[in-house]
């Protein structure tokens, strides 16, 4: 049982997108609660150009006795009466991201890439968000902004921060384990297993035999999982930003570190290639960088720093440092220049510009009554991601020692960020509920898909390392794995034609890219210079209608995931 640093990292993305982005929408533009589950999808015009239902489907797929859960599903149709090429599921990682909110966000911008005559389906997993039973822990929304805090900022607090913060993490994971035990409501079948099973489901209310499927990091996992319980099933199955599932489903995720450092070093080389004029923080030499950093790091962790901003006042240290820089590391082409800056201010003495940019909004009680969310999108990500990653795996000692033992072993792999695979490892050490006998444990593979899978993987990416997408290509024989030589987490991350390309051609045609292909970036990741006072400045460009619609969808699908959530700063996976 493991939380990926994938899932959590679904919150700081999204607290930093809360920030600095405006949202597109938000939980207040649909009612889902007035929409009747059905065992058909009866579709309901929502938000603007969309269609919503909620699809009943078997809590427990052997014992229909068990009793349902009603699937939030919302697409964005196709425009072709003609060619109709059926649905594309789509999951934006986590586990816990909200595909509803994913596609409300990116819907249009991933139909330009696939293509019109697609439906783009988001559907939330059994457990998140707008699907029901929701997963949650906590009585109230006051309850749960008390305790939030501790994990969203900081996100994940560092036994390097001082001595007794494994021991306090480990006896946070039993309290949170209490919780869940105590108000569980079916929590046991809000597993990777049984979301597969509900893709099935949602593709054969549509009407079609075998599932098209776009899944990111954690939506990896569950890509490949449907493909082992569903051979036969695989329509277009691509699987981006690679999580090996054997390390997944066996609890121990010390791979997923593994291009990290690899991930921190394109930004020491590209913020000193920049040069000042590009990146704030830059120095002659990358070594020189790393340095810079080093210091800075050990600066805040003698004298943590308080901070006051027009909302909110809070204090920055060590952990808070270290989130943000791992953190960027997710979204390097639109974040780097911004990072850069963060730290160049935080080395002057001003702390405000990345402490602002790290934390969600302050909890405000609603008003008596009051049909207003209280944040500004419904999320229950962090308690979704705990019960889906605690129940998938096997159980996790509670013992500190071997806890302590488990992160030095991830630190002969990272030298940099060890404590972000710890941290939901310590969590899920406190996990109580009784784990399905009959949940998935493997095959991690299958030896004859009905379609080969399109593996996509970058070579540095933070969080989802390429050996994972290697790995998964070998288990399912005859897929493909497409490179992109770029740091970022899942090409969704990367401004890449190439890949938009591949993914139109392989939805299309069925075509696979040729065996060691390799996709390179549209644009640096640094300019010669840069406004970076705020994320995705650089991009205020004019883009050349000539290279136009696939490079302005792919912006808009970064914005979209960043927004969201999926790619991290909030993780998981």
């Amino acid at each position: 049982m493991v939380l990926s640093t994938l899932s959590l990292k679904l919150i700081t993305v999204a607290a930093i997108s809360v920030s600095l982005f405006p949202a597109a929408m938000s939980a207040s533009d649909f009612d889902w609660s007035k929409l009747t589950p059905s065992e058909k999808l009866i579709w309901t015009p929502c938000y603007s150009g969309f269609e919503c239902s909620r699809l009943i489907v078997p809590l427990d797929y052997a014992l229909a006795a068990t009793g349902t859960a009603a699937i939030a599903v919302t697409r964005y149709p196709s425009s072709s009466k003609s060619d109709y090429r059926g649905p594309v599921l789509l999951n934006p990682g986590g586990p816990g991201g909200s595909g509803v909110n994913y596609v409300v966000e990116a819907g249009p911008s991933i139909s330009t890439i696939l293509g019109s005559d697609f439906d783009i389906v988001g559907f939330d997993p059994r457990g998140v968000s707008y699907s029901t039973p929701t997963v949650s822990f906590f009585k109230t929304d006051a309850e749960r902004a008390l305790w939030m805090p501790a994990y969203v900022n900081p996100l994940y607090p560092s036994p390097n921060a001082s001595s007794g913060v494994l021991a306090e993490t480990r006896a946070k994971g039993q309290i949170l384990g209490t919780l869940a035990q105590n108000r569980n409501d079916h929590y046991e079948y809000m597993t990777t297993d049984n979301i597969a099973r509900d893709m099935l489901r949602i593709t054969e209310a549509f009407g079609w035999e075998k599932v098209q499927y776009w899944g990111i990091s954690y939506g990896s996992v569950l890509g490949s999982t449907f493909a082992a319980l569903f051979p036969d099933k695989v329509g277009r199955v691509v699987i981006d930003g690679v999580l090996d599932m054997e390390a997944w489903y066996g609890s121990n995720l010390t791979i997923e570190m593994s291009n990290s450092d690899d991930a921190l070093q394109s930004f020491f080389d590209g913020c000193s290639a920049a040069g000042p004029g590009g990146c704030a923080f830059s120095a002659p030499t990358s070594a020189e960088i790393a340095s810079k950093l080093d210091e800075l790091s050990a600066s805040v962790t003698a004298q943590t720093l308080p901070v006051f901003t027009s909302i909110s006042c809070g204090v920055l240290g060590y952990t808070l440092l270290r989130n943000f820089v791992y953190n960027a590391l997710a979204d390097p082409y639109d974040l780097f220049p911004f990072l850069g800056q963060s730290l160049a201010d935080l080395a002057n003495g001003n702390a405000s510009t990345m402490y602002s940019a790290s934390v969600l909004p302050p909890f405000e009680c609603p008003v008596h009554n009051s049909t207003t969310p209280v944040l500004p999108f419904h999320e229950n990500s962090f308690e979704a991601a705990v019960a889906i990653s605690c129940g998938d795996g096997i159980p996790i000692s509670s013992s500190l020692e071997e806890l302590q033992e488990f992160y030095e072993g991830v630190q002969e792999v990272t030298k940099n960020f060890a404590e972000f695979a710890l941290y939901f490892r310590t969590l899920c050490s406190g996990w109580k509920l009784e784990l399905r006998k009959d949940r998935f444990q493997g095959p991690f593979g299958a030896p004859n898909t009905s379609f080969p899978l399109l593996v996509i993987g970058n070579t540095a990416d933070p969080v989802t390392p390429i050996v994972g997408a290697v790995k998964t290509v070998e288990a399912f024989p005859g897929s493909v794995l497409l490179t992109v030589d770029s740091p970022g987490h899942t090409s969704t991350a990367v401004p890449s034609t190439c890949v938009h390309e591949y993914l139109r051609t392989y939805f299309r045609n069925g075509t696979l890219p040729t065996k060691g292909t390799v996709c390179t970036p549209d644009s640096p990741i640094f300019p010669a210079a840069v406004n970076a006072t705020r994320i995705g400045a650089k991009r205020d460009v004019v883009v050349d209608d000539s290279q136009d619609e696939l490079k302005r969808a792919g912006r808009a699908l970064r914005e979209a995931v960043r927004r969201v959530g999926g790619r991290k700063f909030q993780v998981g996976l």
